[in-house]
């Protein structure tokens, strides 16, 4: 892909994820909206006493209250997820730190495309899993992490190795994991209220004292099922392109679009990796299998991204990979 066409995406990206959550103040007082209503209907609110048309505008009448203590909460979490992110990702998925000491070829690979663009080198962390997978981490300068599994590492070559590393230093460049993980916390406080109103649904009756509880309560179900489904279309939209934008950058940084090509030969079908859905949306591959799954996929297909690789930066194919490693015929030399 060309220079001009990298950055262009990457405008197109940034423009979107701006968007989303420049919008999620109004997708929160609408979820909390509907909150209001379920809870109205259920009778832990007060009612207007009225038609349903003046119960709706009685919810309306309590956002002023409610939205300002809705905003310190979020506020309150997202100081959190600011400075805790790492930890928390760490505590999920089972990575930690390691030091040049530790793994010196792999940590040089990294550095060496750093300095390449004037960065400072991420930190280096690994996952003891057999799984084939990696991500970036991160919100501010001199906090991004380069996370991959011991599965990776064993089955990649030094450039299919560099490959990878330089597509997620494509995502700290890119600032595509600031943007997801400040989206993916906004998308958690969004799922967390619409449980909230779900659960209502199923475990409380509603209120005696209200002749429009059903409407109320449907009407704030439904709002809570807009607020839901736009908490997932966040995560698709935050990473599928992104992925092909990060594919583009590894070439631009490695200028060897085989080594991309036949890393993520290896990685299909081999990166299944334990975490919460908004971590999986990170990594270099999040499998997905069925129809629903794949409707909702965060990533595009290995074979999509083969694809482009091949039409825009002239990569080759080397087919489906047999999966061996070392001792047998194979063409993967690894690292450490």
């Amino acid at each position: 892909m060309a220079a001009v066409g990298l950055q262009t995406h990457i405008w197109a990206n940034n423009t979107r994820s701006t968007l989303l959550l420049i919008g999620f103040p109004a997708m929160l007082t609408l979820v909390l909206f509907g909150l209001e209503l379920v809870l109205m209907g259920f009778g832990f609110l007060p009612n207007s006493g009225g038609t349903l048309g003046q119960d709706i505008g009685l919810a309306v009448s309590m956002l002023a209250g409610t939205i300002p203590l809705a905003v310190v909460v979020a506020l309150v979490w997202f100081a959190i997820a600011w400075f805790g992110n790492q930890a928390m990702i760490d505590v999920m998925t089972g990575a930690r730190k390691v030091e040049r000491r530790d793994e010196p070829q792999l940590y040089n690979l990294l550095e060496n495309l750093a300095i390449s663009r004037g960065l400072q080198t991420p930190t280096l962390r690994i996952i003891d899993s057999d799984s084939l997978n990696a991500f970036a981490s991160g919100i501010r300068e001199g906090h991004y992490s380069v996370t991959v599994t011991r599965g990776l590492i064993a089955a990649l070559d030094r450039d299919e190795m560099e490959a990878v590393l330089a597509h997620e230093l494509t995502h700290v460049i890119n600032k595509d994991v600031r943007t997801m993980i400040i989206a993916s916390i906004f998308a958690g406080i969004i799922s967390v209220v619409c449980q909230l109103v779900f659960r209502g649904l199923f475990y409380l009756r509603s209120g005696k004292d209200n002749k429009n509880a059903g409407p109320l309560i449907l009407i704030g179900f439904l709002i809570a099922a807009v607020g839901y489904v736009f908490a997932i279309v966040i995560r698709m939209m935050l990473s599928r392109t992104r992925e092909f934008v990060a594919d583009a950058g590894s070439v631009e940084l490695t200028k060897n679009p085989d080594a991309m090509i036949s890393a993520l030969r290896k990685v299909s079908g081999r990166s299944k990796l334990q975490a919460p859905d908004d971590v999986q949306g990170m990594f270099l591959d999040n499998e997905r299998e069925g129809f629903t799954d794949a409707l909702f996929a965060t990533h595009p297909s290995i074979d999509k991204r083969i694809a482009a690789l091949i039409r825009f930066a002239g990569g080759r194919d080397p087919g489906v990979w047999d999966g061996a490693i070392v001792g047998t015929s194979t063409t993967a030399v690894p690292i450490s």
